[in-house]
């Protein structure tokens, strides 16, 4: 997962692409994914949580949280995503977002901490 949130932040659009499970990849939308890379600014990666993925499993989900900006915009993007590893190599399956997502930036007041997860108050980072 790690690997898979430092290319959207390098832009490494071939290194997603090829990480995609094969049963998936021909699925891909390949401008979207850079379109999304490319356009944001990315802030932080966060694991919830982790089921399997260890060394003797063969599947694991990760739970993250990915924050990050777009066209000035704040954005908090929580999901739940299945790997697969095939013949020693990690494979992203598919994700999908958890019941209780993360609330947007818009819900947040002026001195509620910045979702961007900065640590600093929203009127003095994004809301600025």
């Amino acid at each position: 997962m790690r690997s898979r949130y430092t290319a959207y932040v390098r832009g490494a659009i071939d290194y997603l692409i090829e990480t995609h499970d094969p049963s998936t990849r021909g699925s891909t939308d390949r401008a979207a994914i850079a379109g999304w890379s490319r356009q944001s600014e990315w802030l932080g990666l966060e694991i919830v949580d982790t089921v399997r993925g260890g060394e003797d499993d063969d599947d694991g989900i990760v739970e993250f949280i990915a924050r990050g900006r777009t066209r000035g915009a704040p954005f908090v993007h929580r999901e739940r995503s299945r790997f697969q590893r095939r013949e020693g190599r990690w494979y992203y399956v598919d994700g999908a977002q958890p019941r209780e997502p993360v609330r947007a930036a818009a819900a947040v007041g002026r001195n509620d901490p910045c979702p961007c997860g900065s640590g600093k108050k929203y009127k003095r980072c994004h809301g600025a």
